[in-house]
Parts: C-alpha cells; sequence; structure tokens
C-alpha cells in the first residue's frame, strides 16, 4: 500500500479526527470516574463515523476506479511477474536438482 493514497482526503482526516477527540474525551472521564462524560466521549467517536462517511458520499472520500485504470493495473502486475519469471530462467527443475534429502 505504500504506493497508493489510501486515507489521505478530507472525509478520512476529518472523520479520524473527530473520533480521535471523541476517545480522548472518553479516555479523561474513564479516569475521572463520570460515567455522562464517557458516553459523551463515545457519541463523539461515533460522530466522527458519521462525518467521514458523509464527507465521502459528498465526493470528499477517494475516488473511483474506472474500469481502464484496473485492466492498466493487472496488466502491468502480469507483466512484473511474468519479467521474475524470465530473471530466474523459468526453469524449477534445476531448482529441484539442488535438494537434498
Amino acid at each position: 500500500m505504500a504506493g497508493t493514497s489510501h486515507g489521505h482526503t478530507p472525509a478520512a482526516w476529518t472523520g479520524v479526527t473527530i473520533a480521535f477527540i471523541g476517545f480522548c474525551v472518553g479516555g479523561v472521564f474513564t479516569v475521572t470516574a463520570d460515567p455522562v462524560g464517557f458516553w459523551v466521549g463515545i457519541g463523539v467517536v461515533l460522530l466522527g463515523g458519521v462525518v467521514g462517511l458523509g464527507m465521502k458520499f459528498m465526493g470528499l472520500g477517494m475516488p473511483q476506479e474506472s474500469t481502464e485504470q484496473a485492466r492498466a493495473r493487472a496488466e502491468a502486475g502480469r507483466a512484473q511477474v511474468e519479467g521474475a519469471n524470465a530473471a530466474d530462467g523459468g526453469d524449477k527443475a534445476a531448482d529441484k536438482t539442488h535438494q537434498t534429502v
């Protein structure tokens, strides 16, 4: 996934930031033994998920990959595997002669 932009969208950043704040609020109120504040923090965590999904549906999430892009990515992957096999010589029988019993 290093070559992708997984999660680098305004929807993801906003949703995670809100959820993180809610987690911190819930944690503080857990330490102070205040159940109402804890549940408010949990509500903020859930709000972060709702906001993130809402922003995704408004078009601020990852764009959908077209069929042409998917086909090109699949062909590039096949070419990479074929290139690696060609570099190995493609002879798996030679590898068996070096095995010991």
